[in-house]
């Protein structure tokens, strides 16, 4: 996908968690997210948006702390949000291609603007789904090439972090596969005491496969939802749900 298809995808999920968590209420519990209420949600996200807003707009080469939401509620924190949402969509769609700013997670990416797009699409796209849970009722869709796309990202860049605790005392190898999503939607993860070791290709045994359309994968490896689909031992399914919060 290109940048400007994920800032599109950025627009659209923020006004749809807006819209849902409105509607919710901030008092409404947060059933994918168990210890949440909808003010909790709309506090994290909003302030994810405005630090990365800090990060690109104030080309920062560094990390730099990530602050709290503010104490407000009701009315007023939705229009917190909505205006966090705001200014990380016109902060992205007005940096420079050339732009040079900190990133943090390894997966492939051509520039820093085109991570920070990307990433900050993705956390929408989840905490929307989160917010529409609370809501009740039919969840957006989520299209095939952004799910495939997210999936990717979770796996070649945030659990390549040291930080992951997606981990097994002897090697074992997990396949991951979007169905819908074409030849190549396909993960091989690595497992062992190290970070886990992910390769897009479907080369090789695996013990294990994680399958189904790649909408309800994206969720499911997010923790939003059961796996569609698992072959083979079902204890490396259970370790993913039980070790791979972020």
């Amino acid at each position: 996908m290109e940048t400007a298809e994920f800032l599109e995808t950025l627009d659209r999920e923020g006004r749809l968690l807006a819209a849902a968590a409105e509607l919710a209420g901030t008092d409404a519990k947060v059933p994918t997210c168990p210890e949440w209420q909808v003010k909790d949600l709309l506090r994290h996200t909003g302030a994810v948006h405005r630090w990365a807003t800090a990060l690109v707009a104030d080309a920062h080469t560094a990390p730099r702390p990530l602050t709290d939401g503010p104490d407000l509620d009701g009315a007023e924190l939705v229009a917190w949000y909505r205006d966090s949402h705001r200014r990380l969509v016109e902060t992205l769609a007005a940096a420079p291609a050339d732009l040079e700013c900190w990133t943090f997670h390894p997966a492939p990416s051509p520039s820093p603007l085109a991570f920070w797009t990307r990433r900050q699409a993705h956390e929408t796209a989840v905490h929307r789904y989160d917010a529409e849970a609370a809501r009740g009722g039919t969840a957006s869709p989520i299209a095939t090439e952004f799910a495939a796309d997210g999936i990717d990202e979770l796996l070649r860049g945030f659990h390549a972090r040291p930080r992951s605790r997606v981990r097994t005392e002897q090697p074992r190898v997990l396949r991951v596969r979007a169905v819908d999503a074409g030849a190549d939607a396909v993960w091989t993860v690595r497992l062992s005491t190290e970070p886990p070791v992910t390769s897009r290709d479907g080369s090789g045994a695996a013990e294990t496969e994680l399958a189904g359309p790649a909408d309800q994968l994206y969720l499911a490896l997010w923790n939003r939802m059961p796996v569609p689909g698992v072959t083979g031992d079902p204890a490396l399914a259970a370790l993913w749900r039980e070790t791979s919060g972020i």
